[in-house]
Parts: C-alpha cells; sequence; structure tokens
C-alpha cells in the first residue's frame, strides 16, 4: 500500500490542496518499509489526485481537505482518511496502521477560505 500525506515544514499540512510537499509511505503488511517527500504539480482542480495515482498511491490521510478533492480521489481508487489531527506524519501513519486514527471519511472543509499554511479557517 502507498500512503500520501499533505505536510508543510515536516507536520501535517492542515489543507489537503495547499500542501507545499507530500510524504509517500510505503507500507508492508502492517509495517512502514520507505517514503519519500514529493513536490506536487501547481494547485488546480483534479492535479493532486491524478498525480498521486501515478505515483501509486491508494490512500491518503489528511487534515482538511473538500468534498471535490475527496470525490476526486475516490474516482480514482483512492481511499481518504480526512480530519485526523495527527501533526507528525509518520506517527500519523503509525496510528493509520494501529487502527487508531478516528478520522472522517468523507470532506472536512466546506469552502475555500482557507488562511495559506493555516489550515481551515471556518
Amino acid at each position: 500500500m502507498r500512503v500520501a500525506l499533505p505536510i508543510e515544514n515536516g507536520q501535517l499540512c492542515g489543507h489537503f490542496g495547499h500542501a507545499p510537499q507530500f510524504a509517500i509511505v510505503e507500507i508492508e503488511g502492517n509495517a512502514i518499509k520507505g517514503g519519500t517527500i514529493e513536490t506536487p504539480p501547481p494547485h488546480e482542480p483534479g492535479v493532486l489526485p491524478r498525480w498521486l495515482k501515478e505515483l501509486g498511491v491508494n490512500h491518503v490521510i489528511c487534515g482538511g481537505i473538500g468534498a471535490r478533492a475527496v470525490e476526486l480521489l475516490n474516482q480514482a481508487g483512492i481511499q481518504v482518511t480526512a480530519g485526523v489531527n495527527v501533526q507528525d506524519p509518520e506517527r500519523a501513519v503509525e496510528a493509520f496502521l494501529a487502527g487508531q486514527i478516528q478520522g472522517a471519511s468523507g470532506p472536512t472543509c466546506s469552502g475555500h477560505e482557507h488562511g495559506h499554511g493555516q489550515g481551515c479557517a471556518h
């Protein structure tokens, strides 16, 4: 399995679509086998789901994410665990693997009123 986490300054980014980087984590069985940090293409609707699919990602763990992004990710065969408040990406993956993540499978943001790097401004 390949899991993607949007990150900023080494921490889980507050909003999926505004992440300057993504941690792509390779999971085998129930263990982390490795990972890379990737810089996504410029943000435009539909670009990130296609890019992640090309990278072989099949699950996204994130904080805030909009409904359209969830829809596009799901259409690409990528599952979403959203609303995660664990800031350390490695700990977020470990908690996910241990079944300790209490995230949502749908959107956690309802618009585009997001501050730059500040997460959702609801």
